[in-house]
């Protein structure tokens, strides 16, 4: 999840844009952000993956998206200080460096299948992304001219949801497709003979995306920057409250929580992350626990469609195009379709939510999707089959406009204690490390899947308090 760019003063860029162009440097920004989808949502197809190679429960197999999000919480602060230290631009390079050890480090655990050792890779592939993002925000914002700053925050953010609509369909073609008779071959196998094999398919996207990183931040290294050393101390004012007389309104207030609407804004960005991770985490799982032995013509279309779209993506991945087969009913594969369609829905909502948001009440249409995202999750409770899963798909439509009129509302009246307040809520995205371990023990101990459901609908029902109530700023 990209965070929010803050746009630099015309001063601070307008001499550099009459002398050069930021076309490159803007592409190798969008390339990144496409990547910090792409790597995030690759773990929704992880997650069960794992859960087999691994001989893991549903409260184990949680614990990847734990590691990676939990790296938010801990390299928040460490990243501010790496990044005072280093620079913003060999931030960038670090992190990128940081990124591909946590790649290369898939090969030892997929050789000897040891999740201690895929949950470490996934912490470095986390801390490396905090850094980047942290980095990588303001750069945006100072590509160009002041006036176009929006623009290129929706060129990247709609990198960010494509790589991350893109990579759970990939990721599914890798380790869930293959051939029928790859599939018989394998199963013939004994199962620590099986699972073994199984593991090497995880090498490949790994290696790929390390070499990947590398070359990139050589690329980083390379270019050539705009310095942005002073933005900090520009972020720090803006936002604040300002009398008729030009001066400064201090808040009586010691810190920016003792603003209710703001803690209140904390939790729901923490839910909201929550709930979306948690939702495309155990989409397959739940498909599972479905048992569907007849996928409806439309879910067989769709899945036979996106397959020969992207079919010979494997081909850079040293293995052999393979359609995925739909006649026996729902598999991983099927489900893999299914998580990229419901982060699919979340890129097409943040392109018609754009315009939606400039027209219309943006917390009446918070409420709506809100409300929205209660009754689909409780129906998809109440139901069984396919519908039960398509219900949660929809849900990817809900959230594309949450984060950006959550945090507005949350930042609102802050005063001087603005730059705090967004602190203290991009460091909720922690709500991805926690909400998805709730939801796996509920699965393991408490129930069953479908009252691990009850989790996201209650995430759903907090987000719609606040949109209705909890954003009044106190």
């Amino acid at each position: 999840m990209a965070a929010p760019t803050t746009s630099s003063s015309p001063t601070a860029t307008g001499a550099a844009d009459t002398t050069r162009s930021f076309v490159v440097p803007m592409m190798a920004m969008t390339a990144l952000f496409f990547l910090f989808g792409a790597v995030t949502n690759f773990n929704d197809v992880l997650m069960p993956y794992l859960k087999d190679v691994c001989q893991l429960t549903d409260l184990q197999s949680s614990l990847v998206q734990s590691a990676f999000f939990g790296a938010y919480f801990l390299m928040s602060l460490p990243a501010g200080f790496v990044l005072k230290r280093l620079g913003y631009k060999n931030g960038i390079v670090l992190g990128l460096l940081v990124m591909a050890c946590g790649a290369l480090l898939f090969v030892p655990a997929a050789n000897s299948r040891t999740f201690a050792l895929f949950l470490t890779a996934l912490g470095l592939l986390g801390a490396g992304i905090t850094l980047l993002q942290v980095a990588a925000n303001p750069y945006v914002s100072v590509l160009g001219p002041a006036r176009n700053a929006a623009a290129r925050v929706s060129i990247v953010g709609v990198a960010n949801n494509f790589g991350g609509a893109l990579s759970p369909l990939v990721g599914g073609l890798i380790l869930f497709g293959g051939s029928v008779a790859l599939k018989a071959q394998l199963a013939a196998l004994p199962v620590a003979q099986r699972l073994d094999q199984e593991a090497q398919l995880v090498k490949g996207p790994y290696l790929g995306l390390a070499a990947f990183l590398m070359v990139l931040a050589g690329v980083f290294f390379l270019l050539k920057l705009p310095e942005i050393e002073s933005l900090p101390a520009e972020e720090a004012v803006k936002g604040a409250k300002w009398s008729e007389d030009g001066q400064l309104k201090v808040t009586p207030r010691k810190n920016a929580l003792g603003f209710p609407h703001l803690a209140l804004g904390v939790v729901a960005i923490f839910v909201y992350v929550g709930v979306e991770v948690g939702l495309g985490s155990f989409l397959i799982r739940y498909g599972e626990s479905q048992g569907i032995q007849q996928l409806s013509d439309f879910t067989q279309s769709l899945v036979q469609g996106l397959n020969v779209a992207t079919n010979y993506a494997l081909v850079f991945f040293g293995q052999e195009p393979a359609p995925i087969d739909t006649s026996g009913g729902f598999t991983k594969a099927v489900g893999a379709v299914l998580v990229s369609s419901y982060w699919f829905g979340s890129l097409v909502g943040r392109l018609v939510g754009i315009p939606l948001l400039l027209r219309f009440n943006n917390r009446g249409m918070l409420i709506a999707v809100c409300a929205a995202g209660v009754a689909l999750v409780v129906a998809s409770i109440l139901t069984t089959g396919e519908a039960a899963l398509w219900l949660i798909v929809l849900c990817g439509l809900c959230n594309s406009i949450m984060w950006p009129v959550i945090f507005p509302l949350a930042i609102k009246g802050l005063g001087q204690f603005t730059k705090q307040g967004s602190s203290y809520l991009i460091m909720a995205i922690v709500g991805g490390a926690i909400i998805p371990p709730l939801m796996g023990w509920l699965a393991t101990d408490g129930g069953g899947l479908r009252v691990a459901f009850v989790v996201p609908a209650l995430c759903y029902a907090y987000l719609l308090y606040y949109a209705a109530s909890g954003y009044r700023v106190r």
